[in-house]
């Protein structure tokens, strides 16, 4: 089955359709991006001239569409999704996948009534930095890992010209939008976490939701501290991790978003690769003394997302990215909105 083409339609063609799903897509000629849901343009087709631009979302759910990718603004994640599902289509929903985990889990239920693919675009799984840390751990490099803390940093200035985040609304805030990143990412290194701890802040006049966060995970022997800030000029470490054996620091973060933003597309031979000066930086103790050494970051590639989609739609491979990982991040989050409002650690 290696040379099935899988007929691919995308709903939506904005920051999320346009830079992070038609790209891979099109790069991997696994896919056909065959219909893009666009209701007031056609930019897709500009990028792309082979695809057909349709008007209805119904339209995706044609016979001679296999897999249907849903990269529309957070409020239409669920019932699109579960439109899809519905008319027996395997889908990726972009994250966050919805707003709560009841939601989520009733999506995760109708697939498998269904017998379709359901998985949730995870993307930050491949970032370069992470796969670097994730190797560092499993290496033992950095020993039993006993602090891992993640910045996710930026200096914005004013409103989302996204009109829906604008609005705002539940499920549509920096938690959501970059918290769903990096509480996925210590999730995937360490499961679920024993208790959560939370503080939440709106620092600018602009934001329609909080725009600052620190999310505290306690696991039995270590604990996993994850922030983000909007009013942050000067970013201060993207990873800092301490284990019994060393320490590793990391600036700067994947090179992917801002190839990406920039119009480079993959395949390209430096796709994904890291400059030397960005380098992480691993200590550790060797006769008494602290010693430095700079480590390569891995490659990252978000293809290899969609390289596992395609092997679990032609040969059964399981996910990646499950639908029931989303929906217990989506837990977290909860738990996380729990105790900013009772000042509290949360059980879960």
């Amino acid at each position: 089955m290696d040379d099935k083409i899988i007929n691919v339609g995308i709903a939506g063609f904005g920051m999320s359709g346009r830079m992070f799903q038609a790209p891979f897509l099109h790069a991997d000629k696994r896919f056909q991006i065959k219909k893009v849901y666009e209701r007031s343009s056609e930019k897709s087709k500009e990028e792309y001239p082979y695809v057909e631009v349709v008007k209805t979302f119904e339209e995706l759910l044609s016979s001679d569409i296999d897999l249907v990718v849903i990269s529309t603004p957070n409020p239409l994640h669920v019932p699109m999704a579960r439109q899809a599902l519905e008319a027996g289509k395997n889908v990726v929903v972009e994250k966050p996948v919805a707003a709560t985990a009841k939601e989520a889990l009733e999506l995760c239920k109708l697939a498998k009534e269904k017998d379709v693919m359901f998985s949730v675009y995870q993307n930050r799984r491949f970032d370069g930095d992470f796969l670097t840390v994730k190797k560092l751990i499993e290496t033992g490099r950095l020993g039993d890992v006993l602090d891992y803390e993640v910045h996710f940093d930026r200096f914005v200035k004013r409103t989302s010209s996204k009109k829906w985040k604008a609005e705002g609304g539940k499920g549509i805030s920096v938690l959501y939008d970059i918290g769903v990143h990096i509480i996925d990412q210590a999730y995937t290194l360490f499961g679920m976490p024993q208790e959560v701890y939370a503080d939440f802040r709106k620092l600018r006049e602009e934001s329609t939701g909080i725009d600052n966060f620190e999310v505290i995970l306690y696991y039995e022997d270590k604990k996993a501290i994850l922030s983000a800030g909007e009013v942050v000029a000067k970013p201060g470490p993207h990873f800092a991790i301490n284990g019994r054996k060393g320490s590793f620091l990391k600036y700067n973060m994947d090179v992917q978003e801002r190839f990406l933003s920039t119009g480079k597309k993959p395949p390209q031979t430096d796709w994904g690769v890291d400059l030397e000066e960005n380098y992480g930086t691993l200590y550790y103790e060797q006769d008494g003394n602290i010693l430095e050494e700079k480590v390569p970051t891995e490659t990252g590639n978000y293809g290899y997302y969609y390289d596992n989609i395609y092997l679990a739609l032609t040969e059964h491979a399981d996910l990646y990215v499950a639908p029931q990982q989303a929906a217990d991040v989506l837990k977290i989050i909860e738990a996380a909105e729990l105790s900013n409002e009772e000042k509290r650690r949360i059980l879960i």
